[in-house]
C-alpha cells in the first residue's frame, strides 16, 4: 500500500479550518497521515486524534510557504494538498487511496504516474456541493495512464491542488515550480511536468468559494499577475519541450480567462487598459504555430485582443450588449404573444362544457406515472373504465411512459384543451397557478408522504426550506382542493394546519401502499430477480432525503466501506443522486459482484421496498410507508440537529424512531453486525411507529378513493379500515424464498 499524506494548509479563513479537519480526519484510510500546516491558531487541531502532525506557523506565513512546510513534513508516498477553507467529501480519501494502490510504486522513473487528477464540487455561503465543469474532460481521459499530450484538455480542469494527488518523489523533484508558487500555477505545472497522469471520476474536494465582498479587493499588480502566471506556464512548457497540443489548449484557456476578466472585473479604466495591453502582448507572443481563432463573436474578441485594440473592444462590447438586449426583447415579445394566444385558446375551451368522463392525472411535477395518482388510476381503470384518463407528462419523460398511456405535454395545445374540460384532477403536488378551477371540477390532492419535515405555511419560519416560495400563490393553489388524502391522523392534522383551506380529508390510507398488503411471495421473488439480488442475500435499501440547504446531494456514507464491513452476503440498494460516477467509480468491483446496486432511477419505489429486508434512511418519508411492511428500519441521523434547525420538523425522530438510530457510520455498521437492527427493542419501536403512522394503510386505499370520489358512493358503504394488528403485510424476502 502506497501511503497517502493529506496536507491541510493555510490560514483559518473565516473560521473554516475546523470543518476542513473534521472532513479529513473522519475518513483517513489506514496508514494515511494528516499534516496540518496551520497559520496563526493551532487550537482547532488540538483535539484531532490519529496519525497527525501539527505545524503552528507564524501569522505572516503565506499559503505557498505553508504548503511547502507541510509538504516537507509529510512522509507518505503521495501528497494531497487541501486548503484550510475547503472540505473533503466522505469516501473521497478511500477512493483516492484505492486508485493510488493500483498504480505501480514508481521506482521506475520512465512511464510512471505522477499525478492522479480527480473531480470536485463547489460550495458558497448559500449553496453546497454544486458540481463543477470538470466531469467531461475527466470522462474523456477515462481511467488510463496518459501523457499530457494524449489528453491536453486536462489543462481545462479547474486548477486546484486539492483535486489532484501528487507523487511525493515528483513533488520533491519539482519543488521550485510546485511549492512556493501560486496554487493555480502549481496545479497546471504539475500536469506539464508529470511523466504521466491518470484521471479519477470521483469527487475528492469540496471547494469553498468565499464571498468576493468578504475579501480585500485585488490590487493592480494582482490583476496583472494573472497574465504573468500564464506566461510563466508557457515558458515552463517551452523549456520542458511540451508538444503543440497542450500549449494550444493552455493558450486558449489563457485568452478566454483574460477576456472574461476584461469583460467582468470592475477594474478602473487605466488598470483595465493596462491589463488589456499585457494580455495582448502575451496573446501575440505565445500564439502557437498554426493556431486558428474561434469562429463568431469570440473570434472577433480574440482579434481585437491580439491587435491591442482596447477602445474598439469596448465599443464592440457595448454594441454586442445592445444586440443581446434587443434579441432578448424580441424573444420576450414572442413569449408574451404566445402566452396571449394560449390564454385565448384556454379561455375559449373553458366556455365549452365539462366532460364528465375525463380525468387528468399528474405526479411529481409531471414526471410520469407513479405514486398515489398511479395507484388510483389503476383502480379507476378497473372499477370505472368509462372514465378516460390523460396523464400530464414532461416531454423528456414521454418515452418512459407505459405503452398506450394517453398523455399531454405541459403547455401544448391539447394540454390546455384537456385542462379546461376535465372533471377530475388528481395530483400528488399542486397543479400550476394558471389552471382554472371550474365549478364542476373535482381536485384530489393525494400528497406524497407523511410529513416529518415542516410543510406549507409552517415553512415560513425556515428560510432554507421556503426559499423562492410565494405563500399567497401557494394558498391560491391549495384553495382548489376538494379532497386531501392522508394515511394517518398525524398527516390529517398537519395538512389542516399547513394548508388551511376548505376541503374534505380522506383518511383512507395511501393508495401507493396498497401493494404492501397485496404482493405475493412470487411478486417479491420476481422483483428481486429483476434487481439482480441473488437468492439468500440480505438486501438493505439505503434511501436518504434531500437537504434544502444543499444544492446537490452530499454523500453521507462511505458505501464502499459499509459494503465491505457487511460482507458478501449483503447487497446495498442505493437510491439517491448517485455520486460515485460511472465505470471509473471505486464501487465498480462492488457493483459487478452485486454488493451495491444503483436504484436511483428505478420505478416504482414500492418494488424496492418489497425487495428489501431492511430500510436505512435519514429523514425521508419512505420510512412511514416501509413501516407498513413491518420490516426493520434503521435511522442514520448524522446531522439531525442541523436538519431539524434548518428544515423544521414536527416531532423528534430520534426519540420516536421506528428502530435503531445511528449517528456515525461506525454505529450504523455495528447496528447490522451486532444484530441490533432486528432485535426485540427494534421490533417494539417499529410496532409503536407502525400503529401511529400506518393507521389507515391496509391495502384498500385506492378502492376507497375511487368509490367515494369517482363513483360517488357514501362513506358508510366503503370498505372499513382493517385495524393495524389484524393486517397481514406482504411476506418478507426471507419468507418469500421459503414459499
Amino acid at each position: 500500500m502506497q501511503e497517502l499524506s493529506v496536507i491541510v494548509y493555510g490560514q483559518d479563513v473565516q473560521g473554516h479550518l475546523a470543518d476542513c479537519l473534521d472532513s479529513v480526519n473522519g475518513q483517513l484510510p489506514e496508514g494515511a497521515e494528516l499534516v496540518v500546516a496551520a497559520v496563526d491558531d493551532p487550537a482547532p487541531t488540538a483535539d484531532v486524534p490519529g496519525r497527525v502532525t501539527v505545524l503552528a506557523l507564524p501569522r505572516a506565513t503565506s499559503d505557498e510557504d505553508a504548503r511547502a512546510a507541510g509538504g516537507e513534513r509529510a512522509s507518505g508516498a503521495w501528497l494531497l494538498f487541501v486548503h484550510a477553507k475547503d472540505r473533503v467529501p466522505p469516501g473521497a480519501l478511500r477512493a483516492l487511496q484505492e486508485r493510488i494502490a493500483a498504480l505501480p510504486d514508481g521506482a521506475d522513473r520512465v512511464g510512471r504516474v505522477d499525478v492522479v487528477l480527480a473531480d470536485h464540487v463547489r460550495s458558497t455561503w448559500n449553496t453546497s456541493g454544486v458540481p463543477g465543469p470538470d466531469a467531461r474532460p475527466l470522462a474523456r481521459a477515462g481511467g488510463r495512464d496518459l501523457a499530457l499530450a494524449d489528453c491536453p484538455d486536462l489543462l481545462r480542469v479547474t486548477p486546484l491542488l486539492g483535486n489532484r494527488a501528487l507523487r511525493a518523489a515528483f513533488w520533491q523533484e519539482h519543488r521550485d515550480q510546485l511549492a512556493a508558487t501560486d496554487e493555480g500555477f502549481a496545479a497546471r505545472a504539475a500536469l506539464v511536468l508529470a511523466d504521466r497522469v491518470t484521471a479519477l471520476q470521483q469527487v475528492v474536494l469540496d471547494e469553498r468559494r468565499l464571498r468576493p465582498a468578504s475579501l480585500p479587493p485585488l490590487t493592480e499588480e494582482e490583476h496583472y499577475a494573472t497574465v504573468g502566471r500564464y506566461e510563466d506556464l508557457q515558458r515552463l512548457m517551452a523549456d520542458h519541450g511540451t508538444p503543440t497540443g497542450p500549449r494550444a489548449v493552455l493558450y486558449d484557456v489563457m485568452a478566454t480567462e483574460c477576456m472574461r476578466i476584461v469583460a467582468r472585473a470592475a477594474m478602473p479604466e487605466p488598470v483595465g487598459r493596462e491589463f488589456f495591453r499585457r494580455a495582448s502582448r502575451a496573446a501575440v507572443a505565445w500564439r502557437p504555430e498554426g493556431y486558428r481563432r474561434p469562429a463568431g463573436l469570440e473570434g472577433i474578441r480574440r482579434r481585437l485582443l491580439e491587435e491591442d485594440a482596447y477602445s474598439r473592444y469596448r465599443a464592440f462590447q457595448s454594441v454586442n450588449h445592445k444586440r443581446r438586449d434587443l434579441k432578448s426583447a424580441v424573444r420576450e415579445r414572442k413569449r408574451r404573444v404566445g402566452a396571449k394566444v394560449r390564454a385565448h385558446r384556454y379561455q375559449r375551451e373553458l366556455r365549452r362544457p365539462v366532460d364528465p368522463d375525463l380525468a387528468v392525472f399528474s405526479s411529481y411535477w409531471d414526471r410520469g406515472v407513479s405514486c398515489n395518482p398511479a395507484a388510483i388510476a389503476a383502480k379507476l381503470a378497473e372499477l370505472a373504465p368509462r372514465i378516460h384518463q390523460v396523464w400530464v407528462v414532461r416531454s423528456a419523460d414521454v418515452p418512459l411512459l407505459p405503452p398506450g398511456t394517453d398523455h399531454v405535454v405541459p403547455g401544448s395545445r391539447r394540454y390546455w384543451e384537456v385542462m379546461a374540460r376535465a372533471t377530475y384532477f388528481v395530483n400528488n403536488v399542486n397543479f400550476p397557478n394558471g389552471v382554472v378551477k371550474r365549478p364542476e371540477a373535482v381536485h384530489v390532492m393525494t400528497h406524497h408522504g407523511t410529513p416529518l419535515k415542516r410543510m406549507g405555511l409552517d415553512q415560513m419560519e425556515y428560510p432554507a426550506a421556503s426559499k423562492g416560495l410565494n405563500f399567497r400563490q401557494l394558498l391560491a393553489r391549495v384553495d382548489k382542493w376538494d379532497y386531501s388524502i392522508s394515511s394517518n391522523s398525524h398527516s390529517t392534522r398537519t395538512w389542516d394546519r399547513a394548508y388551511p383551506t376548505h376541503c374534505v380529508p380522506l383518511e383512507y390510507g395511501y393508495p401507493r401502499n396498497d401493494v404492501f398488503y397485496r404482493a405475493t411471495a412470487a411478486d417479491i421473488r420476481a422483483v428481486r430477480e429483476r434487481l439482480g439480488i441473488a437468492p439468500g442475500r440480505r438486501a438493505l435499501l439505503y434511501a436518504p432525503t434531500h437537504r434544502d440547504y444543499e444544492a446537490s446531494w452530499t454523500p453521507r456514507l462511505d458505501l464502499a466501506a459499509l459494503a465491505e464491513r457487511l460482507g458478501d452476503d449483503t447487497v446495498l440498494l442505493v437510491r439517491g443522486h448517485y455520486f460515485y460516477g460511472a465505470a471509473a467509480s471505486p464501487l465498480t468491483d462492488l457493483r459487478r459482484s452485486g454488493r451495491v446496486i444503483d436504484v436511483s432511477t428505478y420505478d416504482p419505489v414500492e418494488d424496492l421496498c418489497l425487495a428489501a429486508d431492511a430500510l436505512v434512511t435519514d429523514y425521508s418519508s419512505i420510512m412511514f410507508d416501509y413501516a407498513g411492511l413491518d420490516r426493520p428500519i434503521v435511522i442514520y441521523a448524522d446531522d439531525w440537529e442541523m436538519y431539524a434547525k434548518t428544515r423544521g420538523v414536527y416531532f423528534d425522530l430520534i426519540a420516536e424512531a421506528p428502530g435503531p438510530v445511528a449517528r456515525t457510520q461506525e454505529e450504523l455498521t455495528e447496528t447490522f453486525t451486532s444484530g441490533a437492527w432486528r432485535d426485540e427493542a427494534s421490533a417494539k419501536a417499529r410496532a409503536a411507529f407502525r400503529r401511529r403512522f400506518c393507521e389507515f394503510d391496509d391495502g384498500h386505499a385506492a378502492e376507497r378513493v375511487v368509490r367515494r370520489v369517482f363513483l360517488g358512493e357514501h362513506e358508510a358503504s366503503l370498505p372499513p379500515v382493517i385495524p393495524v394488528d389484524e393486517r397481514t403485510p406482504a411476506p418478507s424476502p426471507e419468507e418469500a424464498a421459503r414459499r
